[in-house]
């Protein structure tokens, strides 16, 4: 994906959503400055702050990576077929992982569904509102939790509060792949 077209997206979507930058930061707790860079700068703030920024929007993450962005309709169930999700690559931004976008036309969802292919090395520790949920579909990783370290293999899973700083690294020779599930705390759009 595009920096380029995220960053075009975060502003067409604001003012889709009838937000000014004052409003938009005071719903996400960014500055209007930082915001004004990310609406005019070709590389995207890390996943988190985008998730802040939609969700501040009432919309899903995904929404900012579409090509093309249409207003969301109220659809009640989204099938996604094999090979039809986005996949954005590893980015300095995005510290090493690469994402495969789950459910994405989905609007309205109460959890952000992805699979992650873990680096071999810890370049960022992340913290955010929230629960995440974590499914070790191949692979091994070393899942840092705060102070904590785990070693989790093919078929184990965690569940964890969000906002304690917490990362991952492939061990092996072959990158782990990941099924994330995220749930974010929705706020309150005034």
């Amino acid at each position: 994906m595009d920096e380029k077209i995220i960053c075009r997206n975060i502003k067409k979507l604001r003012k889709q959503n009838h937000l000014t930058l004052e409003k938009l930061a005071a719903l996400t707790g960014l500055t209007k400055g930082y915001l004004s860079k990310v609406e005019r700068s070709q590389k995207a703030p890390p996943y988190s702050t985008l998730n802040r920024i939609a969700g501040a929007m009432g919309l899903e993450v995904t929404s900012i990576f579409e090509k093309n962005i249409e207003p969301l309709d109220d659809i009640r169930i989204s099938v996604q077929k094999k090979n039809q999700g986005n996949i954005i690559k590893a980015t300095s931004q995005l510290s090493g992982y690469d994402y495969e976008i789950l459910g994405a036309n989905k609007p309205g969802k109460n959890m952000e569904p992805f699979i992650i292919h873990a680096p071999w090395e810890i370049t960022k520790m992340y913290s955010h509102e929230g629960e995440e949920f974590m499914y070790i579909m191949e692979g091994n990783i070393k899942f840092v939790y705060g102070d904590q370290k785990y070693n989790l293999e093919q078929g184990d899973n965690v569940y964890f509060d969000s906002c304690i700083p917490h990362s991952g690294k492939s061990l092996g020779d072959k990158k782990a792949r990941l099924l994330v599930v995220i749930y974010f705390y929705k706020r309150n759009r005034q």
